[in-house]
């Protein structure tokens, strides 16, 4: 990729600017940050007034000024630069009047380095190129805070409407027993009660799923690697989902050897069982099926859990392992979900060097494998998210 910047001199002397112009003509420089090249175009302004009347019509990137000017001096275009607030400008200053008086002035108007006259077509190609990568990094490190304070508005509006319903449900529900305005069946008051913790219930989820998800993407997340029985870690998330899929009819069946070693944080480990099978189970028709196969390697694992539930079309297969997916239709709007579990088992499947993925037909079913890798058991450091 190549990239230009526009360069203007400022300095009275005609003989000055044309061997600034001609010295950077055919320079340019290779950057690793923006893993490409820039070459440079240069602008020339005999005068203070003349700069800044063409900076209003087009801001350059890099200025280079001459502090003795006729007329505005050099400090006077930067005090003026300064109150115009020209952020995404880095001036050099161009002075054979050095002083730390001059410095320390300059500085505070908003100069990045120096140039001392008389200097060689090397001296201003180094500086030019120290300018070029910090203009570059500067540029970088805004657009970075840009997309943070914009990613986090999307977090938080997600997180507020995902809360809205539950709390709004739970409110009203509590406003109805509050004024007895459902007559004097205690049933139906139990009723109440029973979609109130339901909704709770899902509140504590989405609040557990924020928090792993949280810890995992911040980096710190202490992991504890050792060798686990994966099938034994699978045979307790069946364990914890059987009370919702008994009465529903639902059976879980797991494919696996006796036992099934993985070097690995147990607790992440449950955390993406617990959301394979839970999901295959809430997703499931009644008289449904679940079959957890695990299918051990020299140096992977593969966990595949297939169930016979609703299904997926292939667009809603491709967004559902991104952050507060739910798939939203006829037949899941009775099933509450936080939409980051599959998030979550994605990231974890990636700290182990592997992935996640799903097959999936509507009214037919879906099958969702996770590949995880053997991690060193030695290591104990924090999650790299």
């Amino acid at each position: 990729m190549t990239d230009t910047m526009h360069i203007m001199v400022v300095d009275d002397e005609p003989g000055m600017r044309m061997g600034v112009a001609r010295a950077l003509r055919d320079f340019s420089v290779r950057l690793v940050d923006i893993n490409g090249e820039v070459r440079f175009e240069v602008e020339q302004a005999a005068s203070g007034e003349e700069a800044i009347d063409k900076i209003h019509l087009h801001a350059p990137d890099i200025l280079l000024l001459d502090h003795k000017l006729p007329g505005m001096t050099g400090l006077d275009v930067l005090e003026t630069l300064a109150q115009e607030k020209h952020e995404d400008l880095l001036t050099v200053m161009i002075t054979a009047y050095a002083s730390l008086e001059t410095a320390v002035a300059a500085t505070k108007k908003g100069a990045y380095d120096f140039l001392a006259k008389p200097f060689t077509p090397e001296e201003l190609k180094n500086t030019v190129r120290k300018a070029a990568g910090h203009l570059i990094l500067e540029r970088q490190a805004r657009k970075l805070a840009a997309e943070k304070r914009q990613v986090r508005f999307q977090f938080i509006s997600v997180l507020a409407h995902e809360l809205k319903a539950p709390l709004a449900a739970i409110e009203g529900y509590l406003q109805i027993m509050k004024d007895h305005a459902a007559g004097d069946d205690p049933k139906v008051y139990d009723h109440m009660i029973d979609r109130s913790l339901t909704r709770a219930e899902h509140m504590r989820k989405l609040v557990g799923d924020l928090l792993d998800l949280t810890r995992i993407e911040s980096g710190r997340k202490k992991r504890e690697v050792a060798t686990i029985d994966l099938r034994e870690v699978t045979q307790q998330a069946i364990d914890t989902v059987s009370p919702v899929a008994t009465p529903r009819g639902i059976t879980i069946h797991m494919d696996s050897p006796a036992a099934v070693p993985l070097q690995a944080d147990r607790g992440e480990i449950e955390i993406v069982m617990n959301n394979l099978v839970s999901n295959a189970v809430k997703y499931n028709r009644d008289g449904g099926r679940v079959d957890v196969r695990l299918k051990p390697a020299p140096d992977q694992v593969t966990i595949e859990v297939t169930d016979t539930g609703i299904g997926l079309s292939a667009e809603e297969a491709a967004r559902l392992f991104n952050d507060f997916v739910r798939i939203k239709n006829e037949k899941t709007r009775n099933i509450l979900g936080s939409g980051l579990g599959l998030s979550i088992v994605k990231k974890l499947a990636q700290l182990y060097n592997g992935e996640a993925s799903v097959q999936s037909q509507p009214d037919v079913g879906s099958t969702f494998t996770v590949v995880l890798r053997h991690t060193d058991p030695q290591a104990t450091l924090a999650v790299q998210a």
